[in-house]
């Protein structure tokens, strides 16, 4: 279900979430639960918040909530980070992310109706338990899915072509880092491999 979903999600790319109106949010959050299963009970309010803390431009690709740290929290899979999101009941917004590149690992655990999703990222892992069975192979192909699609477009548009040279790709690289493809230590791991440094 994982490539079909995210697959699906490939041709809503483009969503406003940060200026949508909220019947519009509302519409395009119950087609990402409906992909992933997730019943939006527990992430209302979280689900509220969250265009706010997207990026211009971010596409949120499946989500669903459980707990972590003693608290309900929201982990939302975008095409560029995993957010995880927690809003209190009244001033209290709690936000922690892991860019898709810098996961090393991510893992599950089922039970017989809630499961644990598990992200490592090198330097911590970060776990969230009582996460609704059916929502937690969805979404952990999802990231699965979005993974491998960053990496093949960031190989697409540094891959040599002929009659390419160094500052074309620069210039590319350049681009990827200004829409937030790349981060500023990919940026500068690729550029220092073009240079040859």
């Amino acid at each position: 279900m994982g490539a079909v979903a995210y697959a699906r999600s490939e041709k809503f790319m483009g969503f406003d979430f940060k200026n949508a109106s909220k019947e519009q949010l509302s519409s395009e959050y119950d087609r990402i639960a409906k992909a992933t299963g997730d019943d939006r009970f527990f992430t209302k309010k979280e689900l509220y918040h969250l265009p706010k803390v997207l990026a211009a431009g971010e596409q949120i690709l499946a989500f669903s909530s459980g707990l972590m740290e003693g608290h309900t929290w929201m982990i939302a899979l975008t095409d560029r980070r995993i957010i995880f999101l927690d809003k209190g009941l009244i001033y209290r917004l709690q936000q922690t992310s892991i860019d898709l590149d810098k996961v090393n690992a991510i893992g599950c655990e089922t039970g017989i109706i809630f499961g644990t999703i598990t992200i490592e990222d090198g330097a911590s892992s970060r776990s969230i338990a009582k996460v609704l069975k059916r929502t937690v192979i969805p979404f952990i192909n999802m990231v699965r899915d979005a993974m491998e699609a960053r990496k093949t477009s960031i190989r697409r548009s540094i891959s040599p072509d002929s009659g390419d040279d160094v500052v074309s790709k620069l210039e590319r690289l350049a681009a990827l880092k200004e829409k937030g493809t790349l981060s500023e230590d990919e940026f500068e791991q690729q550029k220092a491999r073009l240079i040859g440094r």
